[in-house]
């Protein structure tokens, strides 16, 4: 009879904890248990969680007894040693939590716990065969609409239901709530079929013969016959394009449906515009995207990244299908990360013409069973299968198995960074060591570079490449500067456009051109004001004004989301004479309407893409030239390519460039430069028009001549005086609390402890630009300090501090939020 030995699993658990828990392995689970498995734990009193093996050994624990692992829910590990490796440095670079670590990582569906609510899934049809257990569960969910693990628990007389949840789950039966808050909506277009009662081939004859000799219904005629020929090769409905581009005529669907002779549906589509893979070669790359190729490869001999740095609408992608092309001969895996996840559709039309369904898709606005299947297969590491990832900064998480090449478009873009919750990770910068990790190469492509990583290319840490030519020869746009405070005195405004503005939006008009307005502000009316008092509306639970938004007709916090309906006189003296200052999006829509009433026109801000595959729609419309002006916050300057667009307007620069930010000129260039790229075609120079009161500001005169190195040269200058990055790094430490007196006393402590450790490195404690938020009041302490400074030092001293601050009683209900490399 064999030994029997006694097994221990350290178990990494989703909770903001920075250590793993041991599990006693059962006897009977000796055999099976394995690195990166999944298993049902107890922990505290009464909750069972999913947590993660990290560790089987024989020590047993000193300070406690271990409970047992409860059950093993996979036969195969879901993470691989490279992925722990990276969650590990994650959790050292950026003082975070393992467990957050591992939050952030895994899909919702890999962590179900006792207080996971569980409701059926909404294209459940009620067509399968289950289990006794299970279709009690269904049955009660029938009645009941949700029930979180604990009450199926006491409904089914068992300790451990996961497993029979995970299985409702993989059949599509069940879905998590938090699953079912990230759902994405199916790609859908319009079609049409024959309705049911024309299916009838006596009464179909009928009809054609009815209408068959009648001029006026020739179209109709005609229309319906081209459905008719399309339905006899294919049972499916029919999509609108594909007729109207057989010839079939709009307005005689309309009628026909009208009629009842047909029927109008949805076609779901595949996301991939064309997941078959096209046999044509990839697009040529022109003589200085061939010699940029070139020396991208050159660079990638000696060095892990590499910076294309090329002017927008240079044809940066072309260079990157290359790449890809290349990395897969060789076998190996790629990562696209793109800094917005509506940028996919795009991309996707144009990647997949060339790689089909070797294309995968991952982002929060996927489902989680559709997030669980890219990552299974990643593990699994098919070879003619999502072989290329198109992501945001989460798919740095997947488990790769043979990454060979990373890509990061519009790298200086700020949502590559997590702000909240932890980890407060940088996505760009995790793709790098997951790509040193992995022996792969990192390309990072954009018009204009973070100062970070063109002061690493300046300095030979990151190979540099430059793309200087528009593709085809396009001209660079015109960018023209308006006086404002000119104009005010001229008194030539119009609502809050220049009459250089205006002139130029009629212009593009008129030669059909499409126009892209930028103001980076949302709403209607950012302030209200009383002309007497000055007394202003502001939010109950954060100190902040609130903003006007004409739509809804309500008063918002764009902070906590708190709204009331607008005020009629002022709180504070009883006047009604209360001004709307300023102005946002929505104001600029609503004027520019009734100063061109016959345009259409739509916005691009987080108000008009609340709903899923909202941004899409807008920009479908305006790519298909359904509209003919765009107006948007920072999202109308991402990396999106139109043909039409004679007009960029930038409506209120000085909002960009008087930011309390070191980086705020920095974000004013990339912002401006980038939405002025979107203007031009080939053979034909865009304009832009920039609205200031400063025209002589150096930075506006950098952007008007699409000077990055002068510009950069300059910046790095200041940043180099101020201590600022990339000389100098950042760690910024938010405390907060309910009440105002105990964090400013408790924040005023920490930073004199940390003042006697680090000297004048440490700036505060201040407030933020707003000090309460939620009802939380809001204290900052920055940490600067130079590079040569062991970071690892540093932060491991740093988290002996918090953790000494912590010991005091006082202090346990404030929080910390710690944010290294803040933006």
């Amino acid at each position: 009879m064999s030994e029997r030995i006694t097994y221990f699993a350290d178990v990494l658990m989703p909770l903001p904890v920075h250590e793993v828990f041991t599990y006693r392995v059962p006897f009977e689970m000796n055999a099976h248990v394995l690195f990166g498995q999944r298993v049902i734990v107890p922990f505290g009193k009464s909750k069972l969680l999913t947590g993660v093996i990290v560790s089987i050994h024989q020590n047993i624990p000193k300070n406690y007894q271990a409970k047992y692992i409860e059950y093993l829910l996979d036969e195969e590990a879901i993470i691989t040693e490279s992925q722990l490796k990276l969650w590990q440095w994650i959790r050292s670079y950026y003082m975070a939590p393992l467990g957050d670590v591992m939050n952030a990582a895994l899909p919702a569906n890999f962590k179900l716990s006792s207080e996971t609510t569980i409701i059926l899934h909404p294209e459940f049809e009620g067509n399968h065969a289950l289990d006794e257990k299970a279709s009690i569960v269904v049955e009660t969910l029938e009645i009941k609409e949700k029930l979180n693990l604990k009450e199926i628990s006491e409904l089914l007389g068992i300790k451990t239901v996961q497993p029979v949840i995970k299985k409702l789950i993989e059949a599509n039966i069940v879905i998590s709530q938090e699953a079912l808050k990230e759902r994405y909506t199916p790609k859908s277009i319009a079609g049409y079929q024959i309705s049911q009662t024309f299916r009838d081939a006596e009464l179909m004859q009928d009809y054609l013969a009815s209408i068959e000799f009648k001029a006026a219904k020739k179209k109709q005629l005609d229309t319906l016959l081209l459905l008719l020929n399309a339905s006899a090769k294919s049972s499916f409905p029919i999509s609108k394009k594909e007729l109207v581009d057989a010839g079939a005529n709009s307005s005689s669907l309309l009628t026909l449906e009208k009629n009842g002779i047909i029927d109008s549906c949805r076609i779901k589509v595949s996301r991939l515009a064309n997941n078959v893979k096209n046999e044509n070669l990839l697009p040529s790359l022109t003589n200085s995207q061939k010699e940029a190729f070139d020396k991208i490869n050159e660079e990638f001999k000696s060095k892990l990244v590499c910076l294309l740095h090329g002017v927008t609408g240079s044809g940066k992608t072309t260079v990157y299908i290359h790449l890809i092309e290349q990395a897969l001969k060789k076998g190996k895996q790629v990562l696209y990360l793109i800094p917005e996840i509506a940028l996919t559709t795009q991309l996707i039309s144009r990647l997949s013409a060339y790689f089909g369904e070797q294309i995968g898709v991952y982002h929060s606005r996927f489902n989680q069973n559709e997030r669980v299947e890219i990552w299974n297969n990643i593990l699994k590491n098919k070879p003619n299968k999502y072989r290329i990832i198109i992501g945001a900064r989460s798919a740095v998480f997947l488990p790769y198995q043979e990454l060979g090449l990373v890509i990061i478009d519009e790298e200086y873009e700020n949502t590559f960074k997590q702000t909240d919750p932890s980890p407060r990770y940088h996505g760009r910068d995790v793709a790098m060591v997951l790509a040193n990790q992995q022996n792969a190469k990192v390309l990072l492509g954009t018009a204009t570079p973070s100062l970070e990583s063109y002061y690493n290319s300046s300095n030979n840490k990151f190979g540099l490449v430059e793309l200087r030519d528009r593709y085809k020869e396009m001209k660079m746009p015109g960018i023209e500067l308006v006086d404002m405070k000119k104009e005010a005195k001229q008194k030539t405004i119009q609502s809050h456009f220049s009459s250089k503005m205006m002139e130029a939006i009629s212009e593009a008009l008129e030669k059909k051109e499409q126009i892209i307005l930028f103001q980076n502000r949302r709403g209607y009316n950012p302030l209200w004001s009383c002309e007497v008092c000055s007394w202003t509306p502001e939010c109950t639970q954060c100190d902040i004004s609130l903003t006007y938004h004409k739509q809804s007709n309500t008063l918002k916090c764009h902070y906590c989301g708190y709204s009331i309906p607008p005020v009629g006189s002022c709180k504070d003296c009883g006047s009604n004479r209360i001004n709307m200052i300023g102005y946002g999006t929505e104001k600029i829509e609503d004027e520019l309407g009734l100063l061109f009433p016959q345009i259409k026109i739509n916005r691009l801000d987080y108000d008009t893409t609340k709903k899923k595959n909202a941004y899409e729609k807008i920009l479908s419309d305006f790519d298909d030239g359904n509209l003919d002006v765009l107006i948007g916050t920072q999202m109308v300057t991402k990396g999106l390519d139109f043909n039409n667009v004679g007009l960029v307007g930038v409506l209120d620069a000085d909002m960009l460039l008087n930011r309390p930010d070191f980086r705020a000129f920095e974000r004013a260039f990339q912002l401006m430069v980038q939405v002025a790229g979107r203007a031009g075609r080939i053979k034909k120079q865009g304009k832009v028009i920039i609205q200031t009161r400063k025209t002589d500001h150096w930075v506006l005169d950098l952007v008007k001549d699409h000077d990055y190195k002068k510009f950069y040269h300059l910046e790095i200058t200041e940043r180099k005086n101020f201590f600022y990055p990339p000389y100098y790094k950042l760690i910024n430490l938010t405390l907060r609390h309910k009440d105002e007196k105990k964090l400013q006393h408790a924040a005023e402590q920490f930073a004199i402890k940390l003042k006697g450790a680090y000297k004048e490195r440490v700036i505060g404690p201040q407030n933020p630009l707003v000090k309460r938020i939620q009802n939380y009041y809001l204290k900052v302490i920055k940490i600067k300090y130079e590079r040569d400074i062991s970071d690892k030092k540093l932060k491991s001293h740093l988290q002996s501090q918090i953790n000494e601050f912590y010991s005091m009683p006082s202090n346990k209900s404030i929080r910390i939020s710690i944010d290294v490399d803040p933006n």
